[in-house]
């Protein structure tokens, strides 16, 4: 079918720079005429020549405007000489099977239709981001071009004449410019089974799950949260390891994720919480909407901080095939995650990185071989086998160490504690809060803290005192491609190591969200409540930062 393209006048949209993980914004501004095509445009023309007769892979967590967004991009995509789109069924695929994808069909790139733990819904968040040839989040030069090119955008190219039924699997062909143009409409969940199945003994997991190695099948109480995992979740844990359907919850992906807030946390993940506190359940797990973020809670609701859970599983590696088979080499961990992961590092004489926050940074690495397990305190964890976090194979990571060790989570991490102690760790988010004076305070707060003298100063609250040790904004100066990336976020660390870390998040879509972390270690006092423990700091972080003055809040949004 040939097909006609146009040349569509257009003017520039202010703020369409890219953060941590895109571009995301409200739904009613993606939809304003031209502001979609707009940015859709300008990540084509980032990759220059290389995009004719390229492949892309297209998809998304199936909230609200995602349909129309891939409608749209098909269009784009053909009239920029895309050669080739695979586009997940009814417009859907996980982030981390945009990766895999991506690697798999060696893909030029991907655009993933995300606003990742955002709220969905006609009045709350989309985003769009771009995915490169290895997989992985595009890199700040990428985002910068991207950015650059909204800002002088005279026309986009738009083909009329292409429709494609994206709710069944198939291939579609049309003429364009005197060139095939294909789009496949893929399986959304085949080919990440396909390599979850490469990476884990499912064998060994069938057995555990069901209770054929142990004499009772694992209670486990998987909740998808109505976004894009339900039907990964039903493919590998039901069908493929044997739990019963009453074992996985919210599969459904809904446009406003059934009114939940897809953020895998004890806030917004209270109803999963809840249940496994009442009930007699080993192993609670959530997911975020796209599918990269997750929560692991164990009996009775014990509670596994991500910084714990990529220090654990770095502990276990060996117990999964895929790493008993290629090797361990480096770990990282982004800067505000607590160092537990460090000393695992240590231990087994491997390289530990710490990053900046965002994924992206960790893919140099692993493209080079110096990583292949990384995490961030905001519920991602992932290794090399994509470049991207990975909720769903975290919790298969977990059931392996479970199954390997014969232990419940709770065990496992107390066994963990006493073996390397104990980073306790907390986040603070205060969410939407005025820009302006957020950037005042930050402002302030770097003054303060890189002045020579606040070095060695004493911090007292509840009978517990603190020297300072450094005080800086963290910059990274990428080993492999000698990249620097500054101003990464406010760090004080005492004499004990303990730090207080604060950034200004780049994964919102209005306003600013402020977040604080505590992190403090302890060698020997490994059973405390983290609440109590982290008391004093969270008292002196407040004291020195002067938060509630400048954002007029009292208590976070959400506590992690």
């Amino acid at each position: 079918m040939a097909v006609t393209v146009k040349t569509v006048a257009t003017t520039p949209f202010e703020g369409q720079k890219p953060g941590t993980s895109g571009l995301r914004k409200k739904v009613k501004v993606f939809t304003q005429p031209n502001y979609t095509e707009n940015f859709v445009q300008c990540i084509l023309d980032a990759n220059g020549a290389s995009i004719v007769g390229s492949t892309l892979v297209v998809g998304g967590d199936g909230r609200f405007y995602c349909p129309e967004a891939v409608r749209l991009i098909i269009r784009i995509a053909a009239a920029n000489g895309v050669s080739k789109l695979l586009v997940g069924q009814n417009g859907i695929l996980s982030t981390p099977a945009v990766s895999s994808l991506i690697r798999f069909h060696k893909c030029l790139g991907g655009i993933v239709l995300t606003a990742s733990h955002n709220p969905g819904g006609p009045e709350n968040d989309f985003g769009i981001k771009f995915n490169c040839e290895n997989g992985g989040p595009a890199p700040d030069k990428c985002t910068d071009d991207i950015y650059k090119l909204t800002t002088g955008i005279k026309e986009y190219k738009i083909c009329d004449g292409i429709e494609v039924d994206i709710t069944k699997t198939g291939i579609s062909k049309f003429e364009v410019n005197g060139k095939e143009f294909t789009v496949e409409v893929l399986d959304s969940v085949a080919d990440y089974v396909r390599l979850m199945k490469e990476i884990f003994d499912f064998g060994k997991l069938r057995d555990f799950v069901s209770g054929k190695s142990t004499g009772k099948p694992l209670k486990m109480r998987i909740d998808s949260m109505n976004g894009v995992t339900g039907s990964y979740v039903n493919e590998i844990f039901v069908k493929e390891l044997g739990a019963t359907p009453d074992n996985v919850v919210h599969t459904t992906p809904l446009p406003d994720f059934g009114g939940l807030h897809p953020d895998p946390n004890l806030t917004y993940a209270k109803d999963l919480v809840d249940t496994v506190r009442a009930g007699d359940y080993d192993i609670g797990a959530a997911f975020d909407g796209d599918g990269d973020r997750n929560m692991i809670i164990g009996r009775k609701a014990f509670f596994v901080c991500p910084s714990d859970s990529l220090a654990v599983i770095a502990h276990y590696l060996e117990c999964i095939p895929y790493f008993k088979k290629n090797g361990v080499t480096g770990l990282a961990r982004s800067m505000p995650t607590a160092s537990a992961v460090d000393l695992v590092a240590k231990a087994l004489g491997k390289e530990i990185f710490e990053t900046p926050t965002g994924w992206k940074y960790f893919g140099n690495l692993m493209d080079a071989g110096r990583l292949c397990l990384c995490g961030e305190e905001s519920f991602g964890t992932g290794s090399d086998h994509i470049r991207e976090k990975d909720g769903v194979w975290a919790v298969l990571a977990w059931l392996s160490i479970m199954q390997h060790t014969g232990k419940s989570i709770e065990d496992i991490c107390v066994a963990h504690w006493k073996t390397y102690g104990r980073n306790y760790f907390t986040r603070y988010d205060y969410e939407e809060c005025e820009l302006a004076p957020c950037n005042e305070m930050m402002a302030t707060l770097e003054t303060k803290i890189t002045d020579p003298g606040f070095v060695g100063k004493d911090f007292s609250a509840c009978g517990k005192s603190y020297k300072v040790k450094l005080g800086d904004n963290f910059s990274y100066n990428d080993p492999i491609d000698k990249s620097v990336a500054t101003k990464q976020g406010l760090r004080i660390v005492f004499t004990d190591g303990s730090r207080i870390v604060m950034r200004l998040s780049g994964t919102g879509s209005s306003g600013a969200t402020v977040r604080l972390y505590i992190d403090s270690y302890e060698k020997d006092n490994v059973l405390g409540q983290a609440s109590e423990m982290l008391k004093p700091l969270i008292e002196i972080a407040l004291q020195i930062s002067e938060l509630p003055k400048f954002t007029g809040r009292n208590a976070p949004t959400v506590i992690t």
